[in-house]
């Protein structure tokens, strides 16, 4: 599934990071555009989103990290880089931080999306995945037209589908029926996972 970054779940994991990357890439770039100077006028300094946008392409995880909580200690209400924060801690595995990060988001601005839906991430990875499709709602609610989300709420049915095939085939060894359907969905889950 994605969020916008995890790793865990058959295919609730990594690749919507991955799309979180390319929209945090995008916000940023659509700032910079926004903030282009006029000819002859000298550039502006780059915003701290872009700054930790750049780092956390690179790779530099931690020097994104150590960037956007020094820009929250000078403005701690800037959504977008406390969006970001949730998604580097979820990059370095600090599933208890991100959440943290991903929650009071959602507390303090329940019109955005993205936090529902990389909280979505993280409890599908860690098999919460009642929990998971009630925050793809509520990502959807947030935003009707996020395909991120609805993406991710596909990933979540198929691994929903997958869990209940294995569950009844752990019933009944001898349910041909179950096997062939957990079969399908463990290969469909595979090549999802090779898509990302």
């Amino acid at each position: 599934m994605g969020a916008q970054g995890t790793r865990g779940v058959p295919s609730l994991t990594g690749s919507r990071f991955i799309s979180v990357k390319l929209l945090i890439a995008a916000i940023a770039c659509a700032a910079l555009a926004a903030a282009a100077p006029a000819a002859g006028q000298t550039a502006p300094a780059p915003s701290a989103a872009a700054e930790i946008s750049a780092l956390m392409k690179a790779g530099k995880n931690d020097e994104a990290l150590a960037r956007a909580e020094a820009r929250l200690k000078d403005n701690p209400r800037d959504a977008q880089v406390r969006f970001m924060r949730g998604v580097i801690l979820t990059e370095q595995g600090k599933t208890v931080e991100a959440t943290a990060a991903f929650e009071t988001l959602i507390q303090e601005y329940p019109e955005l999306p993205e936090p529902y839906n990389n909280l979505a991430v993280l409890h599908a990875a860690q098999g919460r995945y009642e929990s998971a499709q009630r925050l793809l709602h509520q990502a959807l609610l947030a935003q009707p037209q996020y395909v991120t989300a609805y993406e991710n709420l596909g990933d979540l049915y198929i691994s929903m589908a997958e869990q209940a095939y294995a569950k009844a085939l752990g019933l009944d060894a001898n349910n041909r029926a179950a096997k062939t359907k957990l079969e399908a969905t463990r290969e469909l889950n595979t090549r999802i996972r090779a898509v990302r």
